[in-house]
């Protein structure tokens, strides 16, 4: 132990391992390691018992790029959109106010405004996503 009481090596859990052994089983499919080095290497992942031994056995491996989302509101027809419904709700806003009513009218068309942008949005992010390859495939 350390001194501030933390072990110094931490045991491999096994959803580490089985994080490890498809590191090690993409790089086999991809052709980096031969299938005696991915049978080897999954033989010794399932046998360790720290987690930085797991850490050795993919070191030599190119680290996967990490997933991005799509950003939903990167497209200019949503960002458009977005802009004319802030525009609608301030004047809106500015209508109510000099209108002098004192329940707040606004809420209901503004709240119609913003399921609008989403549901653009949605849209957008699915059609991106279909033609990216996300979608099914139709024969």
């Amino acid at each position: 132990m350390d001194t501030n009481g933390i072990p110094s090596r931490l045991r491999a859990a096994d959803t580490d391992r089985e994080r490890v052994a498809s590191l090690i089983q993409a790089a086999g499919g991809e052709g980096r390691l031969t299938l005696e080095e991915v049978e080897d290497r999954l033989s010794t992942v399932y046998a360790t018992k720290y987690t930085d031994e797991l850490d050795g056995l993919t070191s030599d491996l190119p680290r996967p790029a990490p997933k991005r989302r799509p950003v939903a509101f990167g497209h200019p027809a949503v960002r458009i959109h977005l802009a004319v419904a802030v525009a609608l709700s301030v004047l809106l806003i500015v209508r109510w106010t000099v209108s002098g009513v004192p329940f707040f009218w606004p809420a209901m068309p503004m709240f119609w405004l913003a399921v609008s942008v989403l549901a653009h949005a949605r849209i957008r992010g699915a059609r991106g996503s279909f033609r990216r390859g996300g979608g099914a495939a139709v024969a």
